[in-house]
């Protein structure tokens, strides 16, 4: 049975505190696993969420400051302990070559998987499967910083009572399904368009165009909001969002489903995060995340 779901790791920001991890993210999407800014403490998170690191297929980091990243040192390590068989890409900012290099080889151990490094240096698609294109967008922050966007192709939906009308059954569906037209029936006659679903990740960021492109139509958002709107020139001028300015970017973008996360630990009320939310005027689906939560992504429409 496929799954979609978001695993939560971890969403403290720069200070973990008693009930907050650092950040880690795991997006499980039908059989794949990408794992999202390992953090500090990442590899103990998985073992508590049921999380393996046969799980994981691919490893995105938006940028280098250690608690979205200082827990690449032990997931690589793990990988290659627990000798998983598949291949494993990184992305991240091509800038950050070298804290990655320094991350991936902190210590001694025994190599024992294909690691492929992608790195990321401008607006684009960083990956093609079948199943997804995984995106990277720019972001604005003290450093380079990327956030993803997965983004399903578009598919077909056959439409039995249109199919019925016209007397196409059996067999003949997959024929019109795959060569277009049947006994002068066009495929559009009786289908409509499936929409692929879209899901994105954004961090550490001043409001900028890249938070609102990668936001754009998801099913599922999750970003940053660590400050509340009263330090909105404290989140400014450290390269951060608000509760409610992530809310706005996701009720302008017909976001159905809004994970708030990576919070400051000089706050102790994560209500509050959801009011200013609400008092934003986003009023779809809205998640204030806990560390070892599970998200699932909105069913289609």
């Amino acid at each position: 049975m496929s799954v979609r779901e978001l695993v939560v790791l971890g969403t403290a920001s720069q200070v973990p505190t008693r009930h907050r991890n650092h950040n880690g993210y795991l997006l499980r999407w039908d059989g794949e696993g990408i794992l999202f800014d390992p953090g500090e403490g990442t590899q103990r998170q998985m073992l508590r969420a049921g999380v393996a690191a046969h799980d994981l297929n691919r490893i995105c980091v938006t940028h280098f400051h250690g608690d979205h990243s200082l827990g690449l040192a032990g997931v690589i390590q793990r990988i290659n302990l627990d000798r998983v068989p598949h291949e494993i890409t990184a992305h991240y900012p091509r800038s950050g070559q070298r804290f990655f290099d320094r991350l991936r080889y902190a210590t001694a151990y025994r190599e024992t998987v294909a690691l492929t490094e992608a790195p990321a240096d401008s607006d684009g698609v960083l990956a093609q499967t079948p199943a997804y294109t995984l995106e990277a967008r720019r972001l604005s922050h003290p450093v380079e910083s990327y956030g993803y966007r997965l983004v399903e192709p578009d598919a077909v939906r056959m439409l039995p009572d249109r199919l019925a009308a016209h007397g196409i059954t059996g067999p003949d569906v997959g024929r019109l399904r795959r060569d277009g037209s049947l006994g002068g029936v066009t495929l559009e006659e009786v289908s409509e368009v499936r929409r692929g679903q879209r899901f994105a990740f954004v961090m550490d960021t001043r409001l900028c165009e890249g938070v609102h492109a990668l936001a754009e139509g998801c099913d599922l958002l999750v970003i940053e909001s660590t400050f509340l709107d009263e330090d909105v020139q404290l989140a400014k001028e450290h390269g951060h969002l608000t509760a409610g300015q992530a809310a706005t970017v996701a009720r302008d973008a017909g976001v159905r489903h809004l994970v708030l996360t990576h919070f400051s630990q000089r706050y102790s009320d994560p209500e509050v995060f959801e009011r200013q939310a609400r008092a934003a005027g986003f009023t779809g689906e809205l998640t204030v995340a806990r560390d070892l939560q599970r998200v699932p992504v909105p069913k289609r429409r």
